[in-house]
């Protein structure tokens, strides 16, 4: 890319009539130079002139106003604070739309803006593009210059999604795929987790080894074969709201990150393989 300031450029050449015959007070002398604008970056093989940043900056005067925060003054005042990131930000808009060329995107985006202009006409109620544009020019729009921003803004999208969004899923080798996941494996890994069931009695006002032989019997009918949900579902004590809940969750209690499951669950479960009892334990709840 290259950037350039010039401080004065004409863009017409020499020697040319400003103004048609009707209205001959203003004619530049054969040999002089007339300014017709003046460019104030050049983006490789485009330009920025000095009218499209004024445009830019009352556009943008313009938005603040019409939030009601700021006088005229005050939004003029901003937007002149912030001219440099305007600046590049146009330089970074021709950029965007250089690189569509590049890719040469623009037959695509010219059958978008016909498909959206297409859209805008249907939603009016009118069935030709034709007919839209006229309806424009009627309300005092411009559809050429209508276009022209829907092409831009369209050109600008597609090459992020193309340039930027490939790089991001597609612009890496295998290789280096891999070589990232071996360097930041802790990145991917996540903690082991577990699916716990319970069958949970309470030993309230009951004899200690009446429960412990009670949960010792229900468990040596699981490992014979019995189905874990609907030992629990008759014999889980647990209660919400002053219901059990077994015969609706059969004892599911939930899934649970190994390093954030407490010490004495962790130990209990240690040897159980998945689908496995554990010996009856005794818990504070």
């Amino acid at each position: 890319m290259r950037l350039k300031f010039i401080s004065l450029a004409a863009l017409l050449g020499f020697g040319l009539l400003i103004l048609t015959s009707s209205a001959p007070k203003v004619v530049a002398q054969e040999g002089e130079m007339t300014v017709i604008d003046e460019v104030i970056v050049q983006v490789n093989d485009d330009v920025i002139t000095l009218s499209t940043l004024k445009r830019e900056a009352k556009e943008r005067v313009n938005a603040l106003k019409q939030e009601g925060k700021m006088t005229e003054q005050q939004a003029v005042d901003e937007v002149n604070k912030h001219q440099a990131e305007l600046i590049a930000t146009l330089i970074n808009e021709k950029l965007l739309l250089q690189k569509g060329k590049e890719l040469e995107l623009a037959g695509e985006i010219e059958s978008e803006v016909n498909r959206r202009m297409l859209d805008i006409a249907r939603e009016q109620g009118i069935n030709s593009i034709e007919k839209l544009e006229a309806a424009m020019r009627q309300s005092g729009l411009d559809p050429a210059s209508i276009k022209e921003t829907m092409r831009a803004e369209m050109m600008k999208q597609a090459v992020m999604q193309q340039e930027v969004d490939r790089r991001i899923y597609l612009g890496f080798t295998s290789k280096e795929i891999k070589d990232y996941y071996e360097a930041n494996k802790d990145k991917f890994r996540k903690p082991e987790s577990i699916g716990l069931s319970e069958i949970w009695l309470s030993n309230a006002d009951k004899d200690d080894a009446a429960v412990k032989a009670r949960a010792a019997e229900l468990v040596a009918q699981i490992r014979a074969g019995a189905d874990f949900g609907a030992v629990a579902a008759a014999n889980s004590e647990r209660e919400k709201n002053g219901q059990r809940t077994a015969p609706q969750d059969k004892g599911k209690v939930g899934n649970f990150e190994l390093p954030n499951l407490r010490e004495d669950l962790t130990s209990a479960l240690k040897n159980v393989a998945v689908g496995g009892v554990s010996d009856p334990i005794r818990t504070p709840d």
